[in-house]
């Protein structure tokens, strides 16, 4: 396999196809047909690296029997058990082969025709990293909005480029970087992209409805995903408590200052209310900002425990 890609390299750069399958026996056949015959029209060499993130139906055994039918062109990796999306891409990373590494998902949203357009825009600009981005996004309401919550507020995207997909097209030297350098076992691959490069680009792609299934992403999983990226890439919640510590100091000092003139010219008493309110107010807050520093020490602990980000349970090569 080496031997292939060195002999290749001379002319146009070859593809690692990177795909994290999950719970997709019903379109993982098609999804490597049509790969296959894309590829079949374009001059690049490529590999397909298949990482089972768990499945709990039989995507496995239908991975198994493509990989029998066409050894060469596929590498298969089943994890111990579901990591998620970007941490089996991660694992991924580490068989693929090709001066460039495509990933896309497994529910044939991402038409693999259009890989063809990312190949094109990264062979004409050289970036590091190109998105396929799509021009009509075919998920529920609720999901887009959310898409559009964790780029705004998060650092999701970079100051020059806005926006990012799971089909994408990166630079080997990229990947690379990838895999020396994170070992927390929560990752989230287009923020740390924008860590090591700015050389970013973007095409417009298709995007269709999901042939069949569920997104595994439910709503609780989103949520999840968002305080994740927020307590590990950002500082968002401690910038949160500076400030909002500060305005309602602030707040509170006037309001200590009406009812102390309020006392001393009128002399009307503060009142059992007020002081139950004042306490309960500042006690919440104070169990609020605890709170997100428990998160951010929890998360330290984790990493110095050294939880793996995923765990091979089997390899086919």
């Amino acid at each position: 396999m080496e031997d292939f890609y060195l002999e290749n390299k001379k002319e146009k750069a070859s593809i690692s196809v990177l795909i994290p399958v999950f719970n997709s026996q019903e379109t993982i056949n098609e999804l490597f047909n049509r790969i296959d015959s894309a590829f079949s029209k374009i001059e690049n060499k490529y590999q397909l690296v298949l990482v089972d993130d768990g499945s709990r139906d039989d995507s496995w055994n239908e991975i198994e029997k493509l990989k029998k039918a066409n050894h060469e062109k596929i590498i298969a990796v089943r994890l111990a058990k579901n990591f998620g999306q970007h941490n089996a891409i991660l694992c991924g990373f580490h068989f693929c082969k090709g001066d460039l590494v495509l990933t896309m998902d497994d529910d044939l949203q991402h038409p693999p025709e259009e890989i063809e357009k990312l190949i094109l825009r990264q062979e004409e600009t050289n970036a590091d990293v190109v998105y396929g981005i799509p021009s009509s996004k075919k998920h529920t309401s609720l999901r887009n909005a959310g898409s559009r919550f964790v780029k705004i507020t998060s650092e999701y995207s970079s100051k020059e480029i806005s926006g990012g997909s799971s089909f994408r097209l990166i630079k080997q030297t990229i990947t690379d970087e990838i895999k020396i350098n994170q070992h927390t076992n929560f990752l989230f691959l287009d923020t740390i992209i924008n860590w090591y490069t700015a050389h970013i680009e973007l095409v417009s792609v298709e995007h269709h409805l999901r042939k069949s299934g569920k997104s595994g992403y439910t709503f609780l999983k989103l949520v999840q995903l968002y305080l994740n990226i927020t307590i590990n890439y950002t500082a968002t919640p401690l910038k949160f408590m500076t400030y909002g510590g500060l305005l309602f100091s602030i707040i509170t000092f006037f309001f200590g200052m009406y009812f102390i003139v309020k006392k001393i010219v009128r002399h009307v008493p503060l009142g059992y209310t007020s002081i139950i309110v004042s306490i309960l107010f500042g006690t919440s807050i104070i169990l609020f900002c605890l709170g997100i520093i428990g998160q951010y020490l929890y998360k330290l602990y984790q990493l110095q425990n050294k939880k793996p980000p995923y765990s091979v349970q089997k390899i086919l090569t």
